[in-house]
């Protein structure tokens, strides 16, 4: 593949474009994406051109780009999370219909946690959180449900970046507090994060383990951070983990 002078290749350089869009900007002008991708104006026009040939962005009438619907297509052929969403949507319906608060449906990406699946009620706890939106591991109930089990190498990693952003006086800050807290979680096996994102909100979560004993996912819920107890949600969550986890065995058994 082509190399650029700086040793980037042509790829490379599209998937800045791409990166350059996120939920709080989803619609930029040439010259937002070319700062924001950090290319020469007249590199991102020739990139974007490129892009919307094939309909992985699209130029609006006042001249702005937004990510193109022939991502979503070719996203919706992955057998891995969008299988993993479908089994598990039945049993986040069952616990979203008795906490008619939010429930989601998380996997990891990196040092991030990327959320695939979302139900929400009116009037719920204040949720930072997207469909298809990204919150660092150490700020989030479900990053930390598996970075649990995840490698060291993974939480080294966590480590390295820093802990940022800090968004309460409660986010995780420092190694030692993050060791602790994951010892914690594998021996309870659950986690509640109060007040870790926004004060006024409650992440409680559990890890989902595939056929093989590993850790695929987490299932959590956010909920108002008012004090009551959350064992309630633990045990939904996990009954909620458990039925997804035996779904994911039959199918990787081919559903005998």
């Amino acid at each position: 593949m082509a190399r650029g002078s700086a040793g980037e290749t042509s790829l490379q350089k599209h998937l800045r474009v791409l990166h350059a869009f996120d939920a709080k900007a989803p619609y930029l002008t040439l010259t937002e994406i070319a700062d924001r991708a950090g290319l020469a104006r007249s590199t991102a026009h020739r990139l974007l051109g490129e892009l919307e040939r094939e309909g992985l962005v699209e130029r609006w009438p006042d001249r702005t780009y937004r990510l193109g619907v022939r991502l979503y297509e070719l996203a919706s052929r992955t057998p891995g999370a969008l299988g993993l969403r479908e089994t598990a949507r039945p049993f986040l319906i069952g616990v979203q219909s008795a906490v008619r608060q939010h429930t989601q449906l998380a996997v990891l990406a990196g040092i991030d946690v990327l959320y695939i699946e979302r139900f929400s009620a009116r009037e719920s706890a204040i949720n930072h959180t997207i469909l298809g939106g990204r919150t660092p591991v150490h700020a989030s109930s479900f990053g930390l449900a598996m970075l649990a089990h995840a490698p060291g190498e993974t939480v080294d990693a966590v480590v390295a970046a820093g802990f940022v952003p800090s968004f309460t006086d409660r986010t995780i800050r420092a190694e030692a507090e993050l060791r602790a807290t994951l010892r914690r979680i594998r021996s309870d096996g659950f986690v509640v994060l109060e007040g870790h994102i926004h004060p006024a909100s409650t992440g409680i979560a559990v890890p989902v383990y595939g056929p093989h004993g590993a850790v695929y996912a987490a299932i959590g819920v956010i909920v108002p951070n008012d004090g009551s107890s959350p064992l309630p949600h633990i045990e939904l969550l996990r009954t909620a983990s458990a039925g997804i986890t035996k779904a994911l065995e039959r199918a990787a058994a081919g559903g005998e």
